[in-house]
């Protein structure tokens, strides 16, 4: 019975299957075959396989070590922040959203804004000029710091970022909060669990997998991160804001470096397809057998 149930299972599959390989397949063939070619505009249609030069070449360059520690940086940074405030927000709020679940519309607004677009907007805002935030502070306070600038555009991006993307990780951990059997919670509390206590000892284990989902995916977003960043500032002064994917795009459209910029996304694809089958793999440990 149970291998007729996988195999209808494996039939019902095959189709995504099939169309996954059709539409993925091919152009990841493709950039494989790119990444280790001699190919530019010029002869894009006859590209002159070469070895690995492109992947020495982007290992040895130190621009792309920069960008791989911002992107390290920024994805860990904003993932554990959104994470965070996204379980705070989820289960300090939770009474409040069951009563009124309206509200989740318009905690979700940020994230709904295209990232290019909240880019622009953060750009009009924090302009050192003409910035409405910089003009208060300077009126109220006497001075504003320069939000773009080298010294705290990190910071800057990061706060951003973790405005925009908060709402996902509440809306993960709200739902997984609110799944959690409340004959679970009544049993803790005739026990005399209650509080803090309950919470970390019945409620965050119950939350412990949704967590690993959401800092997994958050870190891979930010690590990969490209739109907002480019919107907002660029690559930054000397570089100091190129993430991986700016180097790329730098590597392919400024430069026209295709190969090498072809065997940076085969690393980015790598280290992406890594993270998400170690989630896969800490998610099936904590499965019970």
């Amino acid at each position: 019975m149970a291998n007729e149930s996988l195999k209808e299972n494996r039939i019902l599959a095959a189709p995504v299957v099939v169309f996954l390989l059709a539409m993925l397949g091919f152009p990841a063939i493709l950039d494989l075959i790119y990444s280790i070619s001699t190919v530019s505009f010029e002869n894009l249609r006859d590209p002159t396989i070469s070895g690995f030069g492109n992947y020495r070449a982007v290992l040895g360059d130190p621009y792309f070590w920069s960008a791989v520690s911002f992107s390290t940086r920024f994805g860990l940074l904003t993932a554990a922040l959104e994470t965070a405030l996204g379980l705070f927000l989820a289960v300090f709020l939770a009474p409040l959203i069951q009563r009124r679940f309206w509200l989740m519309a318009i905690f979700m607004m940020p994230m709904i804004i295209a990232p290019s677009m909240m880019g622009l907007m953060y750009r009009l805002v924090l302009h050192e000029f003409v910035g409405p935030l910089p003009y208060y502070l300077f009126e109220f306070f006497g001075e504003s710091p320069a939000f773009l600038s080298p010294q705290l555009a990190f910071r800057t991006l990061v706060v951003i970022e973790t405005l925009q993307w908060t709402p996902f990780t509440l809306l993960l951990f709200y739902t997984a909060y609110s799944s959690i059997p409340n004959d679970i919670r009544e049993a803790a509390k005739v026990d005399g669990t209650r509080g803090l206590r309950l919470f970390t000892h019945i409620e965050l284990p119950a939350l412990l997998p949704t967590l690993v989902v959401a800092f997994g995916i958050r870190f891979i977003d930010g690590f990969r991160v490209f739109d907002n960043i480019y919107v907002l500032i660029g690559s930054g002064a000397g570089g100091s804001s190129t993430s991986l994917s700016i180097y790329i795009y730098t590597a392919f459209f400024k430069s026209a470096d295709i190969g090498k910029a072809l065997a940076a996304s085969v690393l980015l694809f790598v280290v992406a397809f890594g993270l998400l089958w170690l989630v896969g793999w800490l998610l099936k440990k904590r499965r019970p057998a």
